[in-house]
């Protein structure tokens, strides 16, 4: 297991985090879970207030002993943004009092994906304090869905240590947030490359193919850890005989030619396959009168045509509308062919048609978080 320093925080984690949100079948189960993990080299575990009973069968496995030092065992917890600093601090003591800890390596603000969510977390911020004063809490930080702006906006509040993050080789928009965090010396904390990064656990044939003789999870692994001012990469196991195939390879080592070359030839087959009907991801094209989510759906609609991710595809469609501010933004049956976006597409697309297109395509059945 590769190790690398959590930004400010100045914690050594392990490159690979474990996610507690899926390991819930029972309490057993979740123990098995966390214990493969932590047998393998894993050292920090992540959990929220949201994630059903995550925190209760966590500091059920920490009370009962897990053969690791608390000295040397990292958690995180998340909790939702409040502007009510005495329901912060409720919110704070009730997951010690569920993980059976007396303090938090780490807490993130979980979801600062407005500009409200920011403005409540500045708000709430004198309980926040207290607790790192108290030392209830070690190191704080947050995590997002929201727009990049707000991304930049939170880092620059200086309030934090560390940010959770979604990034991914099918996914760069969040670029300058990885730029800008590492300028600020913030721990980054990549969200489950396996599953948002485009359900990579279960790829098409196509790509398959594509990214042969390599698995595109493991290209992916690779991709981001290939960067070395990302610190650790969440997986979810939800069971411990998914643990291991995560865990057994090394991560840890450049790029080597035929990889470079995969990455290349992904490019390659992507402009070929979309042709004039390529987006670009530049996110000119908002603001959508509709609130739809233009870049978004054209994303999901490159890798679909180009990849054959349509179960990614629809998987990610489906939360438009569903998800709230967590998936924010309308589908494309929404769009009214007012014409709004398209003299700001540097590229010219017919935008209207490829929302219809995508929709056609992608629409399956609505879809939620797991824990709403």
């Amino acid at each position: 297991m590769l190790y690398r320093r959590f930004g400010k925080t100045n914690l050594n984690l392990s490159v690979f985090s474990c996610g507690t949100m899926r390991c819930l079948e029972s309490a057993e189960i979740f123990q098995e879970t966390i214990e493969a993990a932590l047998a393998s080299g894993v050292n920090h575990l992540e959990t929220a207030r949201g994630y059903g009973k995550s925190e209760l069968y966590l500091g059920q496995a920490i009370a009962s002993g897990l053969g690791v030092l608390r000295e040397n065992l990292y958690i995180t917890t998340k909790v939702l943004p409040t502007p009510d600093p005495e329901k912060m601090r409720r919110e704070i003591d009730a997951s010690l009092e569920l993980l059976q800890v007396d303090y938090l390596d780490c807490m993130a603000i979980h979801g600062i994906n407005t500009w409200e969510h920011l403005d409540w977390t500045k708000s709430s911020w004198s309980a926040i304090q207290a607790a790192l004063d108290t030392g209830k809490i070690r190191h704080v930080g947050f995590s997002t869905h929201a727009p990049l702006e707000i991304i930049l906006a939170t880092i620059q509040t200086n309030l934090f240590e560390f940010v959770n993050l979604h990034y991914y080789y099918f996914f760069q928009r969040h670029a300058p947030a990885i730029d800008l965090a590492h300028a600020q010396d913030l721990g980054i904390f990549i969200i489950s490359p396996a599953d948002k990064g485009g359900l990579l656990y279960d790829p098409p044939p196509k790509l398959q193919e594509l990214c042969a003789p390599h698995q595109p999870l493991d290209l992916t692994y690779r991709w981001l850890l290939n960067d070395p001012r990302i610190t650790t990469l969440s997986f979810g196991a939800a069971t411990a005989a998914e643990v291991a195939p995560v865990l057994t390879s090394n991560y840890s080592q450049p790029l080597s030619p035929t990889e470079i070359k995969i990455f290349e030839n992904l490019e390659t087959h992507l402009s070929q396959s979309l042709g004039t009907d390529k987006c670009s991801q530049c996110y000119a094209c908002l603001p959508c009168p509709e609130n739809i989510a233009i870049p978004e759906i054209l994303r999901l609609r490159n890798l679909a045509v180009a990849y054959d991710m349509t179960n990614y595809g629809e998987y990610r469609y489906g939360m438009l509308g569903n998800a709230g501010h967590w998936v924010p933004g309308a589908k494309g049956d929404r769009c009214t062919q007012c014409g709004d976006c398209l003299p700001r597409c540097p590229e010219q697309l017919p935008i209207p048609q490829l929302l219809e297109n995508t929709h056609q395509k992608l629409k399956g059945s609505p879809r939620r978080r797991l824990w709403g």
